[in-house]
C-alpha cells in the first residue's frame, strides 16, 4: 500500500500549510511553501480511506466529486465518536467559542477545543476571527445557539460560498470592523442566556489573509471540480486557505483544488509542464471541460 494524502492542515506549531499523508496507521506531513511547484497524476479509481485509523473492509468506491472520501459504513464509524455530531457530551476537554469571517456578510459561530488554538479557523479558511469565550463543552454548545437564535447567526456556511467570495475582499481594517460589531451585540447578551460556566474573552481580530496568501487575490477563481484517471494538475503554489490549494499554471492561470478531492486516490508527481487535465468549474458559476478555460 502507497501513501495516500490525507488533505490539507494546519497545525498550531507550524503557521502555514502541511499536506497530511497516511499509509495505514502512519501518518506523516509535507510541509508546504509559496512559490515552490506542486503537482500531481490521479491513477486507478478513488476508494474509501476508512475510519479512525482503520481501513475500509470493502474498499469501496467513493465518487470523485465527494469532498468526503468515505463510504455510507465508514462514515458513520467516522461520527460515532465526533464533537461535531455531538457523539461525545462528556468530552472533559476546554472548550473555546469564536465568531469567524469569510466575506461580507459571511460570518458564523463555532467551537473548537482549546488545546487546538486556531487551527480549526485555518482549516475552514476563515479570513478573520475573533474568540468569544472558554469553557466546558456543553457550555460552549449552549453558547452556539444562543447566538444562532438571538443574532441570526448561523453555525455552518456551505464552503463554496467561502470560496466564491475570497478573491474579492474588502481591506483588513473592514474585515475586522464587522467581527467587532457582532462581538459587540454578542457580548451585550450578557444575563440572556449567556451560559454562567462561559468565561467571556475580550475581542481580538486575528486576520489570515496573509498566511493563506491570498491578500490581493483576483478573481474570478477556477476550481477542480473533480479528479480522474490520469488527470493531472500542476503549477506553482501561490496561495491556500481552509483546505484548498491556489496553483498557478502559467497559461491556464490560477487553479483551485480542493485537497479534500485528492483523498482515496493514488497519486504519483507529476512535472511542471503537466497542466491541467481534470474537469474544472468557476468558483459560484458553471463548469469547464476538462483541461480548457
Amino acid at each position: 500500500m502507497g501513501w495516500q494524502c490525507g488533505g490539507l492542515r494546519w497545525p498550531e506549531d507550524r503557521g502555514g500549510p502541511v499536506l497530511a499523508w497516511h499509509r495505514g496507521r502512519q501518518t506523516r506531513g509535507s510541509v508546504l511553501a509559496y512559490g515552490t511547484e506542486l503537482g500531481f497524476r490521479a491513477a486507478g479509481g478513488r476508494t474509501c480511506i476508512g475510519a479512525r485509523g482503520n481501513a475500509c473492509p470493502v474498499t469501496a468506491a467513493v465518487p470523485e466529486r465527494s469532498t468526503g472520501a468515505r463510504c455510507a459504513e465508514c462514515g458513520r464509524l467516522d461520527r460515532a465518536h465526533s464533537v461535531a455530531a455531538d457523539t461525545i457530551p462528556d468530552d472533559p476537554r476546554t472548550y473555546r467559542v469564536y465568531l469567524a469571517w469569510f466575506g461580507p456578510g459571511m460570518v458564523k459561530v463555532g467551537i473548537t477545543a482549546e488545546e487546538r488554538g486556531a487551527a480549526r479557523l485555518r482549516e475552514q479558511g476563515a479570513v478573520v476571527f475573533s474568540w468569544l469565550g472558554r469553557g466546558p463543552l456543553m457550555a460552549a454548545r449552549r453558547a452556539e445557539e444562543v447566538l444562532r437564535a438571538a443574532l441570526g447567526v448561523p453555525d455552518r456556511i456551505p464552503y463554496a460560498r467561502k470560496r466564491a467570495v475570497r478573491a474579492d475582499l474588502p481591506v483588513a481594517g473592514e474585515r475586522a470592523g464587522e467581527v467587532a460589531e457582532l462581538y459587540g451585540k454578542a457580548a451585550a447578551l450578557d444575563g440572556r442566556g449567556w451560559p454562567e460556566a462561559l468565561e467571556r474573552l475580550p475581542f481580538e481580530a486575528v486576520d489570515h489573509a496573509g498566511i493563506f496568501g491570498i491578500e490581493g487575490a483576483a478573481g474570478p477563481l477556477r476550481v477542480v471540480s473533480g479528479l480522474v484517471d490520469g488527470g493531472a494538475v500542476a503549477g506553482r503554489l501561490v496561495a491556500a486557505a481552509g483546505p484548498d490549494l491556489h496553483l498557478d499554471t502559467g497559461t491556464d492561470g490560477v487553479v483551485v483544488v480542493d485537497t479534500r478531492l485528492m483523498t482515496g486516490w493514488d497519486l504519483a508527481a507529476a512535472g511542471p509542464d503537466s497542466g491541467v487535465s481534470v474537469p474544472t468549474v468557476t468558483a459560484g458559476g458553471g463548469a469547464s471541460q476538462a483541461g480548457l478555460f
